[in-house]
């Protein structure tokens, strides 16, 4: 049995971080798709305890490229293909830039930044009712792409731009927002490897979170297919503001 745990636990985490991690991955996969985004914020924010600053990023994307894409099967039908393929675009050019240059920027500044212009999007009508068009897309993946390279969790920055009033469905929103952020993450988990991360000895833990993750998705889909149309706007925005308000929490306090 030692020997089995010492396979899949990296030497960095004791055998109760590890279980932790797999049980949360569970729930912040079942919040996600219950609520349309929340998961990966929290995901972040606990690894953070756990997980070497060093290796923090590079296995949070890893771990929310399986969670994701768990959600964007599940809900593949109501995929905006469109939004999707412009958002790609742009996550390439924001990846590539972040790489190089990520390093060099003040983190709690970014959270900050972000932080704000998601309750602004969220809270003030005129932004709100503002659809971009899809090849809008390009920039908004340039952007989140960027900051996802040095900020981890970017859902609360894509979020406002695929609402369930831009996008007429709530379905649509959570496939559509986990497609973005399977690509996204896809890119970012490259790009870590590119330069030298060794993903080889998280892969077994890695690989337990991934199906965890996918059973909260199952369930979390039961939950949002029973939940009013009403009611899930209302969740989805009072959980922006939430978060958003974290990142100002964590920016401006350090």
């Amino acid at each position: 049995m030692d020997a089995l745990l010492a396979l899949i636990i990296p030497d960095p985490l004791s055998d109760l971080a590890a279980v932790s991690l797999i049980a949360l991955s569970f729930v912040t996969s079942l919040m996600t798709a219950a609520l349309g985004l929340g998961g990966g914020i929290l995901m972040v924010a606990a690894m953070a305890s756990v997980v070497p600053p060093a290796a923090l990023i590079p296995v949070h994307g890893l771990v929310q490229l399986g969670s994701n894409s768990g959600r964007a099967v599940l809900f593949h039908r109501f995929i905006r293909r469109p939004i999707v393929i412009w958002f790609l675009l742009g996550a390439a050019v924001g990846v590539t830039i972040g790489a190089q240059v990520a390093v060099r920027l003040p983190r709690e500044v970014l959270l900050v930044v972000v932080g704000g212009f998601v309750l602004v999007t969220t809270w003030m009508p005129s932004l709100g009712r503002y659809r971009v068009p899809d090849r809008g897309f390009v920039a908004i993946g340039a952007v989140t792409a960027f900051i996802t390279m040095f900020a981890g969790a970017t859902g609360p920055f894509l979020a406002p731009f695929l609402s369930p009033e831009r996008l007429g469905d709530r379905h649509a929103t959570i496939g559509t927002f986990a497609a973005c952020m399977t690509l996204k993450h896809g890119l970012k988990v490259t790009a870590f490897a590119a330069v030298g991360f060794a993903y080889l000895p998280w892969l077994p833990l890695v690989g337990l979170m991934v199906v965890s993750g996918f059973l909260g998705t199952v369930v979390g889909r039961q939950i949002v297919s029973r939940m009013p149309e009403a009611r899930f706007r209302t969740a989805f925005r009072i959980l922006l503001t939430v978060l958003a308000l974290r990142l100002l929490y964590e920016g401006l306090v350090g």
